[in-house]
Order: C-alpha cells, then structure tokens, then sequence
C-alpha cells in the first residue's frame, strides 16, 4: 500500500474531492479512483471523506492506494532525443490555474536529467492523444522548426453533432484568439487581427445523432478544431466551451470531451532520421 500526500491550492477551493484527486493523480484511471473511494481510502485534514466532499484552500489530502506497475505516463516511443506518450484527458499540458499534476511534470520525474523534455506542441486539459517532448536542446531546435513549417502529418479523430455534408471537404475560416478570455472566435470572412485556418475532416462514421471524424489540421490554431467545427454548425461532443450543453446533458458527455490526437507522423529532413516517415498511432478511447 502507499501513501500520497497533498496540499489544496487554491485555484481547487470548493472543487469535489473526486476532482481534486483526479488533477493530482492523473495516473489513477476511473475505476482506480471509484475503487479507493469505495475503500474510504482518502482523508481529509485526517478525517476519511466522500468522493462528493468539497475541499479548501489549506487542507491537506492524504490518499492510500495500491502501488501497481502502471506507469505515470503512457509512453508511445523513446530515444534518447524524443519523449512520446499518450496524454489522458483531464491532465494539462504545462502548470495552469486548475493546479494539480501536469505533463511536464510527470515527463521530467521520468526522463530525470539536467534538461527538462519541452512539449512541441499543446492538447487542450480534456483532449486526449499523442504528446511529444524534446528531450535535449538540438531535437527541440527541430522540432519546433518542423511544427512551425508544418513539415507533419498530424490526425485527430472526434465525434460531433450531426452528419456532416458533404462526408469530407477541406474547410477555411478566419480566427480571432482572445488570449483573456482563454477563447477563441470564427468567422467565414477575414476580420481584424484574424488568421486563416484551414481543416479538413474526413467522415468515418455516422449514426444517430453523432458522426465520427478524422481531421488533419492543415493550419494549427488554439481550440481550431473545436471552435471551426462548432462555426460549421457540428460542435464536438463533450465541449461546453463551443458546443452544445444540452446536447452534452442529454449524451452524458458533459465535460468530457471527444477529441484524441491519434496519428502523428513527422518530416525532419533527415535531422531526426529515426523520426522520419514513421507513423505513431494512440488508440482513440471512445
């Protein structure tokens, strides 16, 4: 049995204990985190508590779970220039307001070493998918250089309200970001201090009142799958920033959201030859 420790910042105060666990041990999957409450294997300033207690600012969680052989991250593929892992939802990228564990974290107390491994690109806290950090300061020359050209081949796959028509099509809009707001806008006509985005999605398939969809990002923007697929009248399951609250509600996907990076495949030039034309692939969990 072991035992973990933590402080409730406070950008978690009032937050459910469930969540508060979930932000911290985001190596815990759903039925780890049903089991050691079932167990009433957490504490609260000493006291054992529900999944539905709501934690304070200052309060100290303590937590006894099962030390299992999982690991923290999902690891895709490494060398001793790249870090590659499948990202759960609900676990950000780098330190945010929400607080809790983030995947930088978790890749520097795997990798160790005097150079922390640096994200090359970014997946929103509830998407899902393929995650890539440089580990040293030449391959992340490259790779930020091969993110910035679009020198890759990079594929989503989502589920969205409706049936899109036609079935595939490559799609331009214009995007406004509003860094404050942590949002961003589209509009089918160029607007001030907007930037083109094109995407392209692919109809895999449609049932229902749902259709899943690959989409290469042939442009990438902050939220552009999200926000351009809700402007195109077909919102991403599970997203109550640009989608559909009800429709959500009525799916069960409210907060979860249906967005997995799951194909990756890079053109270095030669630079990271053992990268070259290689398609990574994390399985798409819904």
């Amino acid at each position: 049995m072991a035992c973990k420790t933590f402080t409730i910042e406070p950008a978690m105060d009032g937050l459910r204990a469930e969540t508060v666990l979930r932000r911290y041990m985001p190596q815990l999957q759903d039925a780890d985190v049903r089991n050691i409450f079932s167990h009433r294997d957490v504490k609260l300033d000493g006291v054992r508590i529900r999944p539905d207690a709501r934690v304070h600012s200052g309060q100290t969680v303590t937590v006894y779970y099962m030390q299992g052989e999982k690991q923290a991250l999902d690891i895709i593929y490494e060398d001793d220039d790249v870090l590659l892992v499948n990202k759960r939802p609900g676990i950000s990228v780098e330190p945010d307001n929400g607080g809790g564990t983030c995947m930088t974290q978790l890749a520097l107390e795997h990798v160790g070493g005097s150079f922390p491994p640096v994200p090359c690109h970014r997946l929103d806290n509830q998407t899902c998918g393929l995650l890539l950090f440089a580990k040293n300061a030449t391959s992340q020359a490259v790779l930020e250089d091969v993110f910035r050209k679009r020198t890759l081949n990079k594929l989503y796959t989502c589920l969205v309200r409706g049936t899109m028509k036609p079935p595939e099509a490559v799609c331009k809009a214009y995007l406004v970001k509003n860094a404050s707001l942590a949002r961003v806008t589209v509009y089918d006509h160029e607007v001030p201090g907007s930037k083109v985005i094109l995407t392209e999605y692919r109809t895999l398939a449609s049932e229902s009142q749902l259709s899943r969809l690959e989409v290469h990002l042939i442009t990438g923007r902050t939220h552009q799958i999200r926000a351009h697929m809700a402007a195109l009248g077909h919102p991403l399951l599970g997203d109550d920033l640009y989608g559909d609250r009800a429709f959500n509600r009525l799916q069960h996907a409210q907060g979860k959201l249906r967005l997995c990076a799951s194909s990756l495949c890079l053109d270095t030039q030669g630079r990271l030859p053992q990268l070259d034309g290689v398609v990574f692939t994390a399985p798409c969990p819904f």
